[in-house]
């Protein structure tokens, strides 16, 4: 952990997790794994490239995913981003078909998400790093607890703001925004909205996440609370 510059603006809110055991852990075990000639993903120097596109004060929307794309070349810090000239992986297009049916806007031709990030748009993964050709490989290894603490601080804020979730292990966050819910309810905090849908992996997108319009449903949610819309076009 140690070799990742933490953003000022997510200092405070993150300093308790980062410096737990379980953080002091999880850098000693990458530093090995990597030493151990594994190849891990994104890079060193991405791996909370989501917090410093997106600082705290800024977030309007979170858009929670599980863990980086595990091919080469892909992930790059942003959750379901992969780089300009980077084919969009299936969770992405399938992310764009409901974008483009949601709102009536062309499929991008670029699957970086940098422009949402910029805009307040915060693209965490649960797990911020994997191994090579390994999904999941680096889950309940210490990054659930510094993210919780990411999606905590968000959820303090006074600020509505829009919590997206999707599949399984995003849904487990919806406890840090003190609600529950299905596809797409209220929560019972009184400031802010989560959107529960099925992953948009090919496995599950045809189980509800198509037809979810979670990109109208924030926007919305956002101008009835005072706030600016997000510019979903890219």
């Amino acid at each position: 952990m140690n070799t990742e510059q933490i953003p000022e603006s997510w200092r405070a809110a993150l300093d308790p997790a980062l410096q737990a055991v379980e953080a002091h852990k999880l850098g000693g075990w990458l530093r090995a794994e990597e030493e151990a000639g594994k190849t891990i993903y994104p890079p060193r120097g991405q791996r909370l490239a989501a917090l410093a596109a997106t600082p705290l004060n800024n977030v309007r929307v979170v858009i929670l995913g599980q863990d980086p794309y595990h091919g080469p070349g892909q992930a790059h810090g942003l959750a379901f981003s992969v780089a300009d000239g980077v084919k969009p992986p299936p969770s992405l297009a399938n992310i764009f078909k409901e974008l483009s049916h949601d709102l009536d806007i062309p499929i991008p031709q670029t699957g970086n998400l940098t422009p949402w990030a910029k805009q307040g748009v915060l693209l965490l993964n649960n797990t911020l790093t994997v191994e090579a050709a390994q999904a999941g490989s680096h889950a309940g290894r210490g990054w659930d607890a510094i993210t919780d603490a990411a999606v905590q601080a968000v959820a303090q804020s006074d600020a509505p703001t829009v919590f997206v979730l999707w599949g399984s292990h995003a849904a487990k966050k919806a406890s840090r925004v003190k609600a529950l819910g299905a596809r797409a309810v209220k929560s019972a905090h009184p400031r802010h909205l989560i959107l529960n849908a099925p992953h948009p992996s090919p496995l599950s997108a045809y189980r509800g996440f198509f037809g979810s319009r979670p990109f109208s449903q924030a926007n919305a949610f956002l101008l009835s609370h005072g706030r600016s819309p997000i510019d979903w076009s890219l």
